[in-house]
């Protein structure tokens, strides 16, 4: 298993497997469309990254780290094949983010969520994200828990 940054011909797997999430669980928002159409246009090129785990040839597991403003990032689009799911990938791809964006000497990471995702959110608090309070226009209509997590 190895983890990689994006590549152009990775896009479609950043796509697909944040669609069969999302899907599964809620909608797809126009705002997960147009990042998921273009996220050359959307993460990389405004200074985010996106990262990628393969394991036997296989993309099977994804996050972005998406520029809200200088220093402040969306740790977003995190998606795992369900088939590995269980296995401690996501808590891997987190860890590598967070280890990412302390060495890029960001101020602090943010994550929009949704109370329905338990698991994910007992993660982030494991890492140390703390509930702040979340804006009325977020960008999601399925986020009801905003967290943060300062990395200075």
């Amino acid at each position: 298993m190895e983890i990689l940054s994006y590549a152009p011909q990775y896009a479609e797997n950043f796509k697909n497997l944040n669609l069969a999430w999302l899907e599964r669980l809620f909608s797809v928002e126009p705002h997960d469309e147009e990042v998921l159409g273009d996220p050359n246009k959307y993460i990389i090129q405004p200074g985010g990254t996106i990262f990628f785990v393969k394991d036997a040839g296989k993309i099977i597991a994804t996050v972005a780290l998406m520029k809200i403003e200088d220093g402040v990032y969306e740790l977003t689009k995190m998606a795992v094949t369900p088939e590995y799911q269980g296995k401690k990938i996501g808590q891997k791809l987190l860890e590598h983010s967070l280890k990412f964006a302390k060495n890029q000497g960001w101020d602090h990471l943010i994550i929009y969520s949704s109370r329905k995702l338990e698991n994910a959110i007992y993660i982030y608090k494991k890492y140390g994200f703390e509930e702040i309070p979340i804006e009325e226009n977020n960008p999601y209509a399925r986020g009801d828990i905003k967290l943060k997590l300062n990395l200075s």
